[in-house]
């Protein structure tokens, strides 16, 4: 969450830094006005718990003294229940604060360029021209029903739409392209995870998934409440660190993350409703940092990097975009995101989103760092990136190296982990 203090000093700056996502933040002045009475009445409330105390010793005294002390009770008669009011009140205004400041997103870098929707990204950079072809390129969909690699008829029998079985040949394409992700950024030295794939409510609240996004999460029955099915491999990871100190001698941290993502994809009928593009549950490989302020957007720049360097190994066309601030992610500050090219749609799909939260995340998940022995605690920056969504980069594949008599050619940087097969017919 952003920090309050910056609403306290300065509220119409607030506001006008998040303006250009294009959204109303006018109740952030409600937000000002009640944590001025919140400090108000901490004030009081302390005056007369001190009060009271004083009150307390006198009256002790005075009976001890076998004296009258029915004036000091009685002048002490209401503080009690003063005190219990003033506290409930305290209480309320502290949960409207936080709940206000939980539904804020974050203040966007001033490096982002301001526009108003995904036409505003700019291109930072491309990688490799979109693949020629001397026939119609089919969609992945159609390629690998016929290829029998892919089943959606029978996926939607067992579970229902947006659901996908992967077979023979298929099944063995994604399991490669996981052990190649995790190997190729094992290799860079980031640490291999596989957390689990449910997490609970404080690890969602911390990474921004909750309260805003509720409704785009699957919530376990039986989990009281209280558990999700992980939408993302940067949720699990990132809270391995809630509530904790981190040592500044070992940042920045690296991880590479595998896990099963689902999402509702609520709000997107009608998008993508056929094939791999948008579906509930899919594989993927994340990338997570956690870095000392300074070296926060040093870290994003070399993490775009190695997520970029799965499709260049794969020789994939791609290119980068920076996000404008009305296509921003809630708690993201800066976000790049990599496009693959997709020939059966004459266009470039995002495939990863590399993003640096700042302090966002880190303050709603309390995760913090030492420099020192006796430095004070200092909030730490998160960073998350795509490397890369499974199932958009066997997309990816099947489109673009695919052949006029309906095979596919398996790139040269997957033979090793597909058992030695050279294409799929």
């Amino acid at each position: 969450m952003i920090d309050i203090k910056l609403i306290r000093d300065d509220v119409d700056l607030v506001i006008k830094k998040l303006s250009t996502r294009n959204k109303d933040f006018e109740y952030l002045r409600d937000v000002k006005a009640m944590d001025e009475r919140r400090r108000q009445l901490l004030v009081e409330v302390e005056k007369l718990k001190s009060l009271r105390n004083e009150k307390s010793k006198l009256i002790g005294q005075l009976k001890r003294e076998k004296k009258d002390a029915t004036e000091v009770l009685d002048s002490v008669a209401h503080l009690g229940t003063d005190i219990i009011a003033m506290d409930q009140e305290i209480a309320s205004l502290e949960e409207k604060i936080d709940y206000s400041l939980l539904i804020t997103p974050n203040i966007l870098h001033v490096s982002v360029p301001v526009g108003k929707d995904e036409r505003d990204n700019i291109e930072i950079r491309k990688f490799m021209e979109p693949t020629p072809f001397t026939f119609t390129p089919k969609p992945h969909y159609e390629i690998g029903e016929k290829l029998g690699i892919l089943d959606f008829e029978r996926a939607s029998k067992i579970t229902g739409s947006r659901f996908v079985v992967y077979k023979g040949l298929g099944a063995r394409l994604e399991r490669a392209l996981i052990s190649f992700m995790m190997d190729l950024h094992a290799k860079k030295g980031y640490t291999e995870i596989i957390p689990p794939y449910i997490v609970n409510r404080k690890s969602m609240t911390a990474t921004g998934q909750l309260p805003k996004f509720e409704e785009d999460a699957f919530k376990i029955a039986n989990g009281n409440g209280d558990w999700f099915l992980n939408p993302t491999a940067e949720v699990p990871t990132i809270n391995m660190y809630r509530d904790e100190v981190i040592d500044y001698a070992s940042l920045p941290l690296k991880f590479c993350s595998y896990t099963m993502a689902f999402r509702s994809e609520a709000g997107s009928a009608g998008r993508d409703t056929r094939g791999l593009i948008r579906t509930h549950q899919f594989n993927k490989v994340e990338l997570i940092k956690i870095a000392a302020r300074e070296e926060g957007y040093q870290e994003l720049e070399k993490m775009l990097l190695d997520s970029e360097d799965v499709l260049k190994t794969l020789k994939l066309p791609y290119h980068v975009i920076s996000l404008c601030s009305g296509d921003m992610g809630f708690g993201m500050a800066k976000t790049y995101d990599i496009e693959v090219w997709i020939p059966s749609q004459n266009t470039y799909r995002e495939i990863g989103s590399i993003s640096n939260a700042e302090e966002y995340q880190a303050r709603r998940g309390n995760i913090r760092m030492r420099r020192g022995k006796d430095a004070k605690l200092e909030y730490v920056h998160t960073l998350n990136g795509s490397g890369l969504a499974v199932g958009r980069t066997l997309v990816a594949i099947l489109e673009n190296y695919q052949n006029e008599d309906g095979s596919v050619t398996i790139p040269d940087a997957l033979v090793p982990y597909m058992m030695g097969v050279k294409e799929i017919k």
